[in-house]
C-alpha cells in the first residue's frame, strides 16, 4: 500500500480538516505505531495513526449534516467554560462528525457537519469560494453609500491592522418603521452574499461603518438552505443538495429530519 502523507489520512478517516490536522501534527499530538511524527511525514491506512492517544479509525461510512444552529450555541467540539456545544443537538447519529465552518455564538442558522475530511477542506478553503447567504438585521436606517461601501470590501482589521473584505453582494430585504412613544424606531433587514469565511466577519463589517446587528442568520452554503428546519433539528443531506456541494449522489441517505427546539 502506497504510502500518503498523514494530514490527508486524517482528513479522510473524518476526524478534521486537512489543516486542522497539519496542526495536530506540528503540536507533537500525532504518533505512527507509536513514533511521535512531523509535518511531511507519511504512513499507510494500515499504520496505527493515534491522536492524542486515541486510534484513528478508518471504516466509518460518510456522513453530510445539514443543522439548524440556534443562538447561544458554539460551533465547538469541546469546551471547558460551560457554554452550550451543537454537540448536544446530535445525539445518537452514530458517527461523528465535526462543523464544516463555523458560526458565532450569538448567531444562528445553517451549519454543516461531516465526518468526511477532504469534503471539509473543499468547502471551507478560501479557493472555493463557496457562496454563504445570511440575513442581518440592523436597528436603523442604512443609506446607499452604506451599502455600497460593504459590497465594495471594508477593512475589518483591528489594532491598527489592514484586512480589507472581498467584494460581496449585499441587499435590502426589508424596511420596516414602528410608532413609539419616544419616536420612530427603524428597522432594516440585509441579505448578505459572501465567499470569504473570516472569523465574524459580517458583524466586523457591519461594525466597521458604524451599524450594529441585533440579529444574524445563515440560511445557504453552496445552495443548501435551511429548508423547513426548526432551531436545533438536524437532517442529511439529500442527493439534490450533495450534488450542490459537489458530492456525487451515491453518498446520499434518505433525507429524514431530527431533532427539536433546544
Amino acid at each position: 500500500m502506497e504510502k500518503e502523507r498523514l494530514q490527508k489520512l486524517i482528513a479522510e478517516s473524518g476526524y478534521c480538516s486537512r489543516r486542522a490536522a497539519e496542526e495536530l501534527i506540528k503540536s507533537g499530538a500525532v504518533k505512527v505505531n507509536g513514533r511521535s511524527v512531523g509535518l511531511g511525514d507519511k504512513a499507510t491506512k494500515n499504520d496505527l495513526i493515534t491522536i492524542k492517544g486515541k486510534k484513528v479509525e478508518f471504516s466509518q461510512s460518510k456522513r453530510y449534516i445539514k443543522l439548524y444552529k440556534p443562538r447561544g450555541y458554539t460551533t465547538s467540539m469541546s469546551d471547558s467554560h460551560g457554554k452550550k456545544l451543537i454537540t448536544e443537538l446530535l445525539k445518537n447519529i452514530g458517527e461523528r462528525v465535526y462543523p464544516v465552518g463555523r458560526l458565532d455564538r450569538d448567531s444562528e442558522g445553517l451549519i454543516l457537519l461531516s465526518n468526511d475530511g477532504d469534503f471539509t477542506n473543499m468547502i471551507t478553503h478560501p479557493s472555493s469560494k463557496i457562496k454563504k447567504k445570511y440575513r442581518v438585521t440592523i436597528p436603523s436606517i442604512i443609506s446607499e453609500d452604506i451599502i455600497s461601501r460593504l459590497s465594495a470590501g471594508v477593512n475589518i482589521g483591528e489594532d491598527g491592522e489592514r484586512e480589507i473584505t472581498a467584494p460581496c453582494e449585499v441587499h435590502v430585504l426589508k424596511h420596516d418603521k414602528t410608532e413609539t412613544e419616544s419616536g420612530v424606531k427603524n428597522r432594516v433587514v440585509l441579505e448578505f452574499v459572501i465567499t470569504e469565511g473570516k472569523n465574524r466577519q459580517i458583524r466586523r463589517m457591519c461594525k466597521a461603518v458604524g451599524l450594529e446587528v441585533s440579529r444574524l442568520k445563515r440560511t445557504s452554503v453552496g445552495g443548501v438552505k435551511l429548508g423547513m428546519l426548526k432551531p436545533g433539528e438536524h437532517a442529511d443531506l439529500d442527493a439534490k443538495e450533495l450534488k450542490l456541494l459537489g458530492v456525487g449522489a451515491r453518498t446520499a441517505r434518505p433525507q429524514k429530519r431530527k431533532g427539536g427546539k433546544p
